[in-house]
């Protein structure tokens, strides 16, 4: 049992270190309203398109991301939902907290 339960921290563990930064985070939101391609998330999202690159391929390697080439341009969309399930969590209760305080 205690393997078990290790593996289970373990595991959100790096669902967490995946979703350490704010471009992450605002990336899941992006793709939670459907699959955009990386010109698509640099519209909304005001980093450079080497380092928006570089978060989905972290993303995209952890599991969290799913990706499939069109053409000239790669599509990601959501691939693990307890990663929005995760951040939904945690933004609506930050955002719940702030309207308190």
């Amino acid at each position: 049992m205690t393997d078990e339960v290790d593996e289970v921290f373990e595991k959100a563990a790096d669902l967490f270190a995946v979703l350490s930064t704010p471009v992450r985070v605002r990336i899941i939101s992006q793709l939670c309203q459907g699959e955009k391609n990386v010109g698509q998330l640099l519209e909304n999202i005001d980093i450079a398109q080497p380092n928006m690159s570089q978060h989905l391929n972290i993303m995209y390697r952890s599991g969290v991301l799913g990706k499939r080439r069109q053409g000239a341009h790669m599509f990601y969309r959501i691939a693990d939902e307890s990663a929005v399930m995760v951040c939904r969590a945690v933004c609506t209760q930050l955002a719940i907290d702030a309207a308190v305080m």
